[in-house]
């Protein structure tokens, strides 16, 4: 630990995990953190077993960069993944807010000051914030995340829940939430990314609010883990990713997602549209009920029903539109 911070607003602890950083980037983010308005904060950082950056690499770039407030720097036993890490830092963290940390992005100086503000006037369970879009180098290639990604609509409010089943809006490096909620939110679901998984927890408990104003940089490069294509490169890989993963995360909320009885009709009917988008997907029917429930994600649904017919050329060639933010 290092540090010390004396203050009567609510402490904010900011949670990182890191895996293989690339340490220029790292120390970028640090210095941003350090820099950062609020006056009562706390680091936890875990690397996720990192195999070639050296774990004192790590502990000496936060002891270079963070001078503001305290830090607690641990590894993980083993791998477990950005979300399982995310996890165990959500559980062993302590403060009245936690704010989610990757490890590549930069922070504008009055990002945290904002995002409590206005959870505190508003009343929210969860804030979230806009980007400004910057690439490898650094340089910016967008003043909002909604340029890059043109089906991102940001919302605020109370009773969005459900159309975060489908849709998440807020994205986890951008994300403040109060402490208490994302403990009782832990296990998390593990067919979801953290944010997503938290954003709806906090939605069915309340509201969340959205500060449409960029409040960091936020890298997008070769390596990023999300993206609404991930992972996908031809017609089997879109069933296992788009299709198959979703539908083992809708079943796993209907199982385990504490929620109204409202929430759960939404959840069933949503495991329906799901398995009909698997039959149509493996050409064993189903079309008309994917059809019938278009309105859970309307681009999807008919993109699928045409899709799963194309030749796998042409289905190519629309995965890669997609992933340029053509379609």
């Amino acid at each position: 630990m290092s540090g010390c911070t004396q203050t009567d607003k609510p402490r904010i602890a900011i949670l990182m995990a890191v895996y293989e950083p690339r340490m220029d980037w790292l120390r970028e983010q640090l210095c941003s953190l350090n820099a950062q308005t609020y006056p009562n904060l706390m680091l936890y950082v875990r690397d996720d077993c990192s195999p070639t950056v050296p774990y004192e690499e790590i502990q000496s770039c936060l002891q270079e960069c963070i001078s503001a407030f305290p830090y607690v720097v641990q590894r993980n036993e083993k791998n477990l993944g950005s979300n399982r890490t995310f996890e165990r830092l959500t559980q062993e963290a302590e403060g009245d807010y936690f704010a989610y940390c990757d490890q590549d992005d930069v922070w504008l100086p009055e990002k945290l000051e904002i995002l409590e503000r206005a959870m505190s006037e508003s009343g929210a369970l969860l804030s979230c914030s806009d980007m400004y879009i910057i690439d490898g180098k650094g340089a910016q290639i967008a003043d909002s995340i909604t340029k890059v990604r043109k089906h991102h609509v940001f919302h605020s409010g109370k009773e969005l829940a459900a159309g975060l089943l489908t849709h998440n809006f807020v994205t986890g490096c951008t994300m403040l939430l109060q402490a208490k909620l994302g403990k009782r939110a832990a296990p998390f679901c593990p067919y979801m990314v953290h944010d997503h998984y938290l954003a709806l927890w906090c939605a069915e408990q309340g509201a969340i609010i959205s500060v449409e104003k960029p409040l960091i940089r936020y890298r997008i490069h070769g390596g990023n883990q999300t993206g609404l294509l991930a992972g996908v490169y031809d017609k089997a890989s879109y069933g296992r990713v788009r299709i198959d993963a979703a539908y083992c995360r809708m079943a796993w909320l209907k199982e385990n997602f504490p929620c109204c009885a409202k929430m759960k009709k939404e959840i069933e009917a949503r495991l329906c549209w799901l398995e009909a988008r698997q039959r149509n997907w493996n050409h064993r029917g189903g079309a008309m009920l994917v059809w019938r429930y278009r309105k859970f994600s309307q681009l999807p649904s008919l993109f699928e029903i045409v899709a799963c017919h194309m030749p796998e050329w042409l289905f190519c060639k629309f995965v890669e539109l997609g992933k340029r933010n053509l379609v």
